[in-house]
Protein backbone atom coordinates (compact mmCIF):
# COMPACT_ATOMS: atom_id res chain seq x y z
CA UNK A 1 0.00 0.00 0.00
CA UNK A 2 2.94 2.59 0.97
CA UNK A 3 4.61 1.03 -1.87
CA UNK A 4 1.93 2.53 -4.19
CA UNK A 5 1.57 5.60 -3.37
CA UNK A 6 5.62 5.88 -2.94
CA UNK A 7 5.50 4.98 -6.93
CA UNK A 8 3.03 7.28 -7.90
CA UNK A 9 4.53 9.61 -6.11
CA UNK A 10 7.52 9.36 -8.16
CA UNK A 11 5.58 9.10 -10.99
CA UNK A 12 4.38 12.53 -10.59
CA UNK A 13 7.77 13.92 -10.13
CA UNK A 14 8.84 12.47 -13.12
CA UNK A 15 5.90 13.73 -15.15
CA UNK A 16 6.72 17.44 -13.95
CA UNK A 17 10.48 17.31 -14.42
CA UNK A 18 9.85 16.01 -18.17
CA UNK A 19 7.04 18.51 -18.58
CA UNK A 20 9.22 20.98 -17.56
CA UNK A 21 12.56 19.88 -19.67
CA UNK A 22 9.85 19.53 -22.63
CA UNK A 23 8.32 23.26 -21.88
CA UNK A 24 11.62 25.18 -21.74
CA UNK A 25 13.51 22.82 -24.44
CA UNK A 26 10.62 23.43 -27.03
CA UNK A 27 8.02 26.37 -25.40
CA UNK A 28 11.17 28.73 -24.96
CA UNK A 29 13.57 29.95 -27.40
CA UNK A 30 17.57 29.25 -27.19
CA UNK A 31 19.03 26.59 -25.67
CA UNK A 32 18.15 25.20 -22.59
CA UNK A 33 20.59 26.92 -20.59
CA UNK A 34 19.66 30.56 -22.31
CA UNK A 35 16.17 29.83 -21.20
CA UNK A 36 16.91 29.09 -17.66
CA UNK A 37 18.27 32.55 -17.56
CA UNK A 38 15.23 34.13 -19.11
CA UNK A 39 13.16 32.29 -16.65
CA UNK A 40 15.50 33.12 -13.34
CA UNK A 41 15.66 37.17 -14.69
CA UNK A 42 11.87 37.46 -15.29
CA UNK A 43 10.89 35.44 -11.75
CA UNK A 44 9.04 33.04 -14.32
CA UNK A 45 9.48 30.12 -12.72
CA UNK A 46 6.43 29.61 -10.91
CA UNK A 47 4.62 30.03 -13.83
CA UNK A 48 6.81 27.35 -16.47
CA UNK A 49 5.99 24.65 -12.87
CA UNK A 50 2.68 24.96 -13.06
CA UNK A 51 2.72 24.44 -16.66
CA UNK A 52 5.18 21.67 -16.04
CA UNK A 53 2.55 20.00 -13.67
CA UNK A 54 -0.18 19.16 -16.04
CA UNK A 55 1.67 15.49 -16.92
CA UNK A 56 0.43 15.15 -13.85
CA UNK A 57 -3.23 15.27 -14.55
CA UNK A 58 -2.49 12.48 -17.11
CA UNK A 59 -1.00 10.43 -14.83
CA UNK A 60 -3.52 10.88 -12.35
CA UNK A 61 -6.36 10.03 -14.45
CA UNK A 62 -4.33 6.87 -15.97
CA UNK A 63 -4.20 5.67 -12.28
CA UNK A 64 -7.98 6.19 -11.74
CA UNK A 65 -8.96 4.29 -14.84
CA UNK A 66 -6.59 1.70 -13.90
CA UNK A 67 -8.76 1.20 -10.42
CA UNK A 68 -4.39 2.00 -8.88
CA UNK A 69 -6.25 4.57 -6.31
CA UNK A 70 -3.11 4.80 -4.13
CA UNK A 71 -0.32 5.54 -6.78
CA UNK A 72 -3.48 8.30 -8.24
CA UNK A 73 -2.97 9.50 -4.53
CA UNK A 74 0.77 9.45 -4.65
CA UNK A 75 0.77 11.52 -8.00
CA UNK A 76 -2.12 14.37 -5.84
CA UNK A 77 0.85 14.24 -3.16
CA UNK A 78 3.48 15.47 -6.24
CA UNK A 79 1.44 17.79 -7.17
CA UNK A 80 0.32 19.35 -3.99
CA UNK A 81 4.16 19.27 -3.69
CA UNK A 82 4.54 21.16 -6.59
CA UNK A 83 1.45 23.85 -5.85
CA UNK A 84 3.53 24.07 -2.64
CA UNK A 85 6.95 24.73 -4.45
CA UNK A 86 4.81 27.95 -6.97
CA UNK A 87 3.54 29.59 -4.00
CA UNK A 88 7.15 29.54 -2.45
CA UNK A 89 8.77 30.49 -5.49
CA UNK A 90 6.00 33.63 -5.67
CA UNK A 91 7.16 35.10 -2.96
CA UNK A 92 10.61 34.45 -3.09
Amino acid sequence: MKKDIIIGFMVGILATAMGFYFYVEYALSGTFKDALAVMKAKSLYGMVLSISAIPNLVAFFVFLKKRQDMKARGVLLATLLIAFLILITQFI
